[in-house]
């Protein structure tokens, strides 16, 4: 069954890798891969520091339809023509890990960490993408995240975003692509107050906030929190350096502070209503430790044991 790329999100130049990744698993022993798309370089010392891989992913569940996995930051769900030099993927792990193919549902940016859905067959995958078009079955999607400044107590972000599209791997796709509609209710969870002089002020401002996006755009609540001008910590490419730095020399957080903490969906097949937690990684929870903001979490958050699914009513 031939699945339109949209279920994966990617433009025509990942076709081929996809197809790639699908017939060269290690698990089978049967086939034989495809003459590589791309010319990876093996990952040198530093930049495995940089990202730390594992050999498999934390499972937060899985039937013979679907997994879904906590993805770290700094792990690219997918091979990339702009990041030659990863060699280990989300994708490939999970793979491996559950000795099955899998195809993505959706996407995570390498920086933000979180839940991650794979469907198990290209039929299940070509199911949810029919699915998550009618109005009982889209997703919903809660991020935390940290933020320059006080953040206002709830606000909903009607901002449309244009597209952006990638010197490389867009290269082909329409350059005068009108905005699309871009909507992001954010709510104040926590603040704090640090006697630091950054950016001109005696003392520098964060938020701890609740993120729930209505669509998918690309870097959506990046952009929208920067738009509010209260951007993410972390985020190289639409934050602020002095506190980017601030945090990773100072408060040894070197990551986006974005994490895809919870996902509810409708099983493809049994329409039964899935929620799907994360739990935090060490930077998160350290900072969390630090500013004393545990008991402002999501319940679901406030200690590891409850990472997985979770009854919805």
């Amino acid at each position: 069954m031939q699945l339109p790329l949209s279920v994966f999100g990617l433009s025509m130049s990942f076709r081929g890798l996809l197809q790639q990744e699908a017939q060269a698993s290690p698990m089978d022993g049967l086939s034989v891969p495809r003459k590589p798309i791309l010319k990876l370089k093996a990952a040198t010392e530093s930049e495995t520091k940089r990202c730390p891989m594992t050999e498999t992913l934390p499972i937060l569940y899985q039937d013979e339809h679907l997994v879904a996995v906590n993805k770290p930051s700094g792990l690219l769900v997918h091979r990339s023509m702009i990041d030659r030099h990863e060699t280990r993927f989300a994708m490939q792990i999970v793979r491996d890990q559950i000795g099955q193919h899998v195809f993505p549902l959706h996407r995570l940016d390498k920086p933000t960490s979180g839940v991650l859905v794979f469907a198990l067959s290209s039929e299940i995958a070509s199911l949810m993408n029919q699915q998550q078009e009618t109005e009982g079955h889209k997703w919903q999607k809660g991020y935390l995240a940290v933020v320059r400044g006080w953040a206002p107590e709830d606000i909903f972000i009607d901002h449309p975003l244009k597209e952006k599209l990638d010197k490389i791997t867009d290269k082909k796709a329409q350059q005068d692509k009108p905005a699309q509609s871009a909507e992001t209710r954010i709510k104040r969870l926590a603040t704090t107050e640090l006697d630091v002089k950054i950016e001109g002020f005696d003392k520098s401002r964060y938020s701890l906030v609740w993120a729930k996006p209505k669509q998918g755009r690309k870097h959506q609540i990046r952009r929208h929190c920067k738009h509010i001008s209260h951007p993410i910590i972390g985020d190289a490419k639409h934050g602020r350096g002095r506190h980017n730095r601030y945090f990773k020399e100072h408060l040894d957080c070197p990551r986006l502070l974005l994490h895809a903490a919870s996902l509810s969906l409708k099983h493809p097949m049994t329409e039964q209503p899935i929620e799907l937690w994360a739990s935090l990684d060490d930077c998160w929870q350290l900072l969390l430790n630090r500013f004393d903001w545990q008991t402002q979490l999501p319940t679901e958050l406030q200690t590891p044991k409850h990472e997985g699914t979770h009854d919805t009513p």
